[in-house]
């Protein structure tokens, strides 16, 4: 494979996190042959990188249902395509609901799921209780869970698609920053980058939490926010702890504050949104999190309250007014396709909209419907909210 920067593409896809690597795999396997990532750091090193790894079908609208549901068996399948080991853990996902209106949201989403072929269930206290044994369950009325969901290696899935594109001939390129676009009669010329301009009248723009700016580019709006999320990691776990924290449990949820957990390695992940949290590309730790997260742990799982921090980290949500991503095709600039604003659910999110991305490039039916994601939704005034939010 060459590793002379190309002059011109028949696609460009800017952004080589898991949406963009997923979307140049697809395609390539598809015969579009010349089709190049731009990615701005390292493969992976954005927000996928920082992502909790988590992979599920449980949410609230259907069209993220079926993602979910999508995402979950190209994980089963990775190891054979692309073809590259993703250490996935499917212990299921675990969201302990403490309000009677949280059960009956919970009971409803798990009938449209049941619906759509996901065998979620509702658990009882006592059920939750057995499949996390460290959580507070006193105020648990019930728990929604969902055995085949998880988590796997973020990074080893964007290496996975970036390996297995190359293979069917695609180029990827790292430390790259796209610069701007050429424009001529509503259609792109050719994209201007660092290290020289590409040729192509074709852009797929999954930047991330940078995507709006990226659009605004080639006067495409797309009303996405950066908002900084924080995860910890503790020491190893002491002799004491392991039989509250074994290694099977389920990737547990307060469905209240989104304080969650997962066993990593020798410890625990954990992290939760940060009510007070204000947007922006705020990419450096803080602490201002840590009392409103002590609380939650205290109330839901005080045990982790005493284990040391081996690790932590801040990466970006890319949210946008419903919670809901932004996938499709521009109606003002030909040939400019998005997927972004996924709002924490895009790592998980990422194999069904590479697929969908190749169909909206070739002109067929997409294997899932995403129309309502439309970013055109909000100026017809329309939304699509997600419950299901972590």
């Amino acid at each position: 494979m060459s590793t002379a920067f190309p002059t011109s593409a028949e696609v460009v896809i800017v952004g080589g996190g898991v949406m963009g690597a997923s979307a140049a795999f697809h395609l390539a396997e598809a015969g579009v042959r010349d089709v190049v990532v731009l990615e701005m750091g390292d493969f992976a090193s954005g927000s996928t990188s920082k992502a909790a790894g988590g992979v599920r079908a449980q949410f609230s609208d259907p069209i993220n249902i079926e993602l979910g549901a999508r995402g979950l068996a190209a994980f089963e399948n990775f190891h054979e395509r692309p073809g590259y080991e993703i250490d996935l853990h499917q212990v299921g996902y675990l969201f302990l609901l403490t309000s009677e209106q949280q059960v009956e949201t919970y009971r409803r989403s798990i009938a449209l799921q049941n619906s759509m072929g996901i065998e979620s269930r509702l658990l009882t206290r006592a059920e939750a209780r057995e499949l996390s044994p460290a959580a507070m369950t006193d105020d648990v009325l019930a728990a929604a869970y969902h055995a085949r969901d998880g988590y796997c290696s973020t990074e080893n899935v964007v290496l996975g698609y970036i390996g297995g594109a190359r293979r069917f001939g695609a180029q990827a390129f790292t430390q790259i920053e796209v610069l701007g676009f050429e424009m001529a009669n509503g259609s792109i010329t050719s994209v201007r980058t660092s290290r020289g301009d590409i040729t192509t009248n074709t852009v797929i723009c999954t930047a991330g939490a940078w995507s709006a700016g990226i659009a605004a580019m080639v006067g495409v709006e797309l009303p996405i926010e950066p908002l900084r999320r924080q995860i910890l990691v503790t020491e190893p776990l002491p002799d004491e702890l392991l039989r509250r924290f074994p290694d099977g449990q389920a990737m547990t949820i307060d469905a209240e504050t989104t304080f969650y957990w997962h066993r990593e390695g020798p410890g625990v992940l954990y992290g939760m949104s940060y009510r007070g949290e204000t947007t922006g590309f705020k990419l450096e730790y803080s602490d201002e999190w840590l009392p409103d997260l002590a609380d939650a742990m205290e109330r839901r799982c005080p045990a982790l309250l005493d284990v040391g921090v081996a690790h932590k980290w801040a990466g970006l949500y890319e949210v946008t007014p419903d919670h809901n991503a932004l996938v499709g095709e521009s109606k003002q600039v030909s040939r400019f396709l998005y997927a972004a604003g996924f709002s924490g659910h895009g790592f998980l999110q990422g194999p069904a909209i590479g697929e969908v991305l190749r169909d909206l490039y070739l002109g067929v039916e997409p294997v899932v419907d995403v129309r309502p994601f439309s970013a055109d939704r909000f100026a017809a005034g329309l939304r699509r909210d997600e419950v299901n939010i972590v």
